[in-house]
């Protein structure tokens, strides 16, 4: 894994121009320009939507954005509108809209793996009286796709569709060592990780040298471990889904470290490798991996 230098960002993660990524990625698939107006559009509301419950004003939104309060006014107008973004009374706060929970839910409704998997992690919840996750991974992120929740302790929001970065996660974690490369460990790891691994509590592993040798750890065992990294007093456990090539999605289990020892421990794992085995068997066939297997 990269490391940052004077030189520059060592990782393709992090924020900047919508325009320009779109400009550099051009130059990677075959010289189709971004739309700048659009790579805009989706910079404003993915924005918005990482803000949850805090909304914001035009000026925060034009200098997250570096761009002309002008541009970004029109944009919102637009975006209101149709319901993509809404805004306060005083017309000066603005949020993420209604529509945007129609291309949220679409996308849950129609994904062929999230259904699946669902049933398994409900029995698994049951099983373990534990809090169960199925997650996947986008970009440096985990997205929360389905959570069911131990009976002992509820949590007064849901998870679905909320992000975590994935260095401090045992389901991103998990599938960042299923992208470990033996020539050149750091390689498929490097877009995923931002540049700066910002601490989310004291045990948050910030190091890029570190992270890597966890991730090492991490294949050699065959399941990650998230030690309090996210939240104070929860270890959590982490097992890619490995029905695509390479795994883009993984489960977790969320415990309090006050009741786990290594009995639990144990069992947890196994009924986590388990459910991982009875959901690759249900699952579709990925094409890459079969084209791959074919040798086209």
């Amino acid at each position: 894994m990269s490391r940052p230098s004077s030189d520059g960002p060592a990782f393709s993660g992090g924020s900047g121009d919508a325009a320009d990524g779109a400009t550099a990625k051009a130059a990677q698939t075959g010289g189709v320009r971004g739309v700048k107006s659009a790579a805009r559009t989706v910079e404003l509301l993915e924005l918005l939507a990482s803000r949850q419950n805090r909304p914001a004003r035009l000026r925060e939104l034009s200098e997250a954005l570096g761009a002309p309060r002008s541009s970004v006014y029109a944009l919102i107008r637009t975006l209101v509108e149709h319901g993509w973004v809404r805004s306060d009374p005083s017309g000066t706060l603005y949020s993420i809209g209604i529509r945007a929970l129609l291309a949220g839910t679409t996308y849950l409704d129609t994904d062929p793996y999230l259904r699946i998997v669902q049933p398994h992690i409900t029995d698994l919840s049951a099983e373990l009286d534990e809090t169960i996750h199925f997650g996947r991974l986008d970009r440096t992120d985990i997205v929360y796709l389905a959570t069911r929740e131990s009976h002992r302790y509820i949590r007064p929001f849901s998870r679905v569709g909320r992000r975590l970065p994935a260095y401090s996660t045992a389901m991103g974690k998990a599938l960042l060592a299923e992208r470990l490369d033996a020539t050149a460990p750091g390689a498929g790891v490097d877009p995923h990780v931002p540049r700066e691994l910002t601490p989310l509590t004291p045990h948050t592993l910030t190091d890029h040298d570190a992270l890597l040798r966890d991730l090492e750890l991490t294949r050699r065992r065959g399941h990650a471990v998230d030690n309090e990294e996210n939240y104070a007093g929860i270890t959590c456990f982490g097992l890619a889904l490995r029905y695509t090539s390479p795994a883009t999605d993984a489960i977790s289990c969320s415990v309090p470290i006050a009741g786990l020892d290594e009995d639990r421990r144990r069992e947890i794992l196994a009924a986590m490798e388990r459910t991982r085995l009875a959901i690759e068997r249900m699952a579709p066939v990925d094409p890459s991996a079969a084209d791959l297997a074919a040798g086209i």
